[in-house]
């Protein structure tokens, strides 16, 4: 049994940005750009992509990546891990979502030590919100911890909150993930979206609705999760500077 994998899940149709990981970025889809980073921080043999799609594995094929085909049917990345899971064994898988294309590569180190140090604990990572445009964007969850630093609650909404509505202190979420092999056989045996899960639309919840405890761990806040043209354009726009600089 391998000691870690970081596992890209890939996904041809998204919902707000059809095609996204093959969107192009300065001349390389963007899922070669997370593998990159992935690459960055630990060696290509623990890296692997899981898709449901044959032009994504076509395109690992080509770029000798290691990739495994999984079921079209996954409701969320974090799903398509737990698939994936049953085909190659080890004790902690990290999830990158594979719309992070600028990924800070030691958030990923950081989370490979932590997953290491501890392989039975779901762990997630967070950062501080900046400034009001962050917290009150529908596209970044927010994260409220508790005193021991575990999650408490993660939304879309701007949390915590005040009657006036103001931006005061706040966390928000970054994507990637190290889950122990007994939470993804747990996940494969509840694949249905939990209710706060399904509202928010926030995959790491519905750990925490069924009792799972989720250690939230400080990251570098400088990545961005490509979720819609906006956030592709915002990425391309960066990739190029570093490019040119």
């Amino acid at each position: 049994m391998r000691e870690y994998v970081v596992v890209i899940p890939a996904r041809l149709k998204s919902k707000r940005l059809d095609r996204k990981p093959l969107a192009d970025i300065d001349g390389k889809p963007m899922l070669i750009h997370t593998y990159e980073r992935a690459l960055e921080a630990t060696n290509a043999r623990n890296i692997f992509v899981a898709t449901e799609s044959n032009e994504i594995m076509n395109l690992c094929q080509n770029e000798s990546i290691n990739c495994l085909m999984t079921s079209a049917n996954c409701l969320t990345g974090t799903d398509r891990i737990a698939e994936f899971s049953e085909q190659i064994k080890s004790k902690v898988y990290i999830n990158l979502q594979g719309d992070e294309p600028i990924m800070n590569s030691k958030n990923i180190k950081k989370m490979i030590d932590q997953a290491i140090l501890e392989p039975k604990s779901i762990i997630n990572g967070w950062a501080p919100i900046k400034n009001k445009i962050e917290y009150h964007s529908r596209n970044i969850p927010k994260v409220v911890l508790k005193e021991n630093g575990d999650l408490m609650y993660m939304s879309r909404s701007p949390i915590p909150g005040n009657k006036l509505n103001n931006f005061v202190e706040a966390k928000k979420q970054i994507c990637v993930y190290s889950f122990p092999i007994k939470a993804l056989q747990f996940l494969s045996k509840n694949t249905q979206k939990s209710f706060t899960e399904n509202i928010e639309d926030i995959e790491i919840l519905r750990f925490v609705e069924l009792g799972w405890s989720v250690k939230m761990i400080q990251l570098l806040g400088d990545s961005i999760a490509v979720d819609t043209p906006d956030d592709l354009n915002m990425v391309r726009k960066i990739m190029k500077n570093r490019v040119n600089l």
